[in-house]
């Protein structure tokens, strides 16, 4: 079938590839894709996290499948849960505090989106979309240096706990070309794809997650996993320059900024300047209201609102060639330390993220989906997909997708220079900037700037293809990315 893909290492976005050129659709190669990326990013992704998927096909249905994580505690006997643990972790020039620990462990979608995503769109037997990624773990593949540099960064957290040093490959310094591998998630990858996604929310998966958290302090119940579903949801539209642009809804909080962002931009010059930029993301932020978020049709979303967070997310971007466009973006936080054994599951820490509960811990209701500011994203242009992008980078998610856009759509830029371009962001009143970027008249305006000395993972990790003959691809520098035409 042809096509491309763009995603956050070689060998994740070879994967997608391999099942393109043997006639797979964009979402066969992108279930492949993450299938490897579970091995090749770790600390990124797992299948204890959970994520979103968009998928667009020309003459066809929109579909936003929403498969994050949900809040647990269905049938739970005690009335306290156990104390999250405090792990700093350094960023260089910044320290941030995470929470992990078996009280910071939310009901992982994962499997269920994979599942869902093949029953709907895939061509190929799910069987033989996760073997790359079950070979992958198994045989095991080399960290690149984006990769080591995360793992080095989260290393605080995976000391936690023996069985997550075990993972790790700790004690030791992780560096580029260490090899990483997963054995018992190969096994588990290999039943996902004979038996789906039922042994992981009732079956003996589900008893040995919900058995190795027994006693813990853990709220997540065989309740909660029971109850677990992938949901398909309509996505977030916008107008932009004649294209429509397709995002999340709520309760992720990415889409539904970047449409706003996108329609104040839509009244202004075309490109806009770095300081009409800046007025828009300081305008976006500005509207995070009760009223606001209630008007777009979510009437508790305030209560779920996500701010900054480092983000241990990563994101697959795939065309193939009928047109079919898929953008996938999964997260595990920075995981809890939890992981079961004889499975290789990672469990995720979202229950520990200041950002994601603004109320206090543990103050959602259970089966409340948490919020995020993942946003994967397709533009179309005349019903086609031109564009498929999405990002890391926590709250920079929305500030990194925005300007990629703008760098296509109004400045023409091939998506590789788009890709790579220097990024800002505003946030509680201070403008980040990497180099090359114009300030003089943000400076100007008296905005507060924070100039980084080189490009910076901070800024989010686009990865993005976009349409042509041929297609073309941009894979972030800043988290390691890479893009393959098939």
């Amino acid at each position: 079938m042809g096509g491309v893909i763009a995603a956050g290492h070689p060998r994740t976005a070879q994967a997608g590839a391999d099942v393109l050129r043997v006639g797979g659709n964009a979402v066969d190669a992108a279930i492949a894709a993450v299938c490897v990326s579970l091995t090749a990013e770790p600390g990124l992704t797992s299948l204890g996290g959970g994520g979103y998927m968009l998928v667009a096909i020309p003459g066809g249905e929109d579909v936003l499948l929403d498969f994050f994580v949900e809040a647990p505690g269905r049938g739970a006997h005690q009335s306290r849960p156990a104390e999250l643990l405090p792990v700093s972790v350094s960023f260089g020039d910044a320290v941030q505090v995470f929470n992990v620990g078996p009280a910071s462990v939310g009901a992982y979608g994962l499997p269920a989106g994979l599942c869902e995503a093949s029953r709907r769109f895939a061509s190929r037997p799910l069987s033989e979309l996760v073997a790359p990624g079950a070979a992958a773990a198994r045989e095991g593949i080399a960290l690149s240096a984006e990769q080591a540099y995360v793992v080095e960064i989260l290393t605080p957290i995976f000391e936690t706990t023996p069985e997550c040093r075990a993972l790790h490959g700790l004690p030791g310094e992780p560096a580029a070309g260490d090899v990483v591998r997963n054995p018992e998630l190969a096994a588990t990858l290999e039943r996902l794809g004979a038996e789906g996604d039922r042994p992981f929310y009732e079956g003996d998966l589900a008893a040995a997650v919900i058995a190795h958290l027994e006693g813990s302090g853990s709220l997540l119940t065989a309740d909660d996993l029971a109850a677990y579903r992938a949901w398909p949801r309509e996505p977030v539209q916008a107008r932009y320059r004649g294209r429509d642009v397709l995002s999340t809804p709520p309760p992720s909080a990415g889409g539904i900024l970047i449409a706003y962002a996108l329609s104040l931009l839509e009244r202004g010059d075309s490109p806009a300047s770095t300081e009409q930029l800046v007025a828009v993301m300081e305008a976006a932020q500005a509207e995070r209201t009760p009223e606001f978020l209630e008007g777009l049709g979510d009437h508790d979303f305030v209560e779920r609102f996500a701010s900054s967070r480092m983000g241990g997310t990563t994101h697959v971007s795939v065309l193939d060639g009928e047109g079919m466009a898929c953008s996938v973006t999964c997260s595990n936080g920075e995981g809890s330390a939890i992981v079961v054994p004889g499975t290789g599951i990672h469990l995720n820490n979202m229950l520990g993220e200041q950002d994601l509960n603004p109320l206090g811990f543990h103050c959602h209701p259970p089966g409340r989906r948490l919020p995020s500011m993942m946003s994967p994203t397709v533009v179309l242009r005349d019903g086609a997909p031109e564009l498929v992008l999405g990002s890391g980078g926590s709250n920079r998610i929305r500030s990194a997708i925005l300007q990629t856009v703008v760098n296509v759509v109004d400045r023409d830029m091939p998506v590789d220079e788009a890709v790579r371009a220097p990024r800002v962001h505003f946030e509680d009143g201070v403008v980040y900037a990497e180099p090359g970027v114009d300030l003089e008249g943000v400076e100007a305006t008296g905005h507060t700037v924070s100039r980084f000395r080189a490009p910076n993972l901070f800024f989010g990790g686009v990865h993005a293809v976009q349409a042509g003959d041929p297609p073309a691809g941009g894979g972030d520098p800043r988290r390691g990315g890479a893009v393959v035409v098939a």
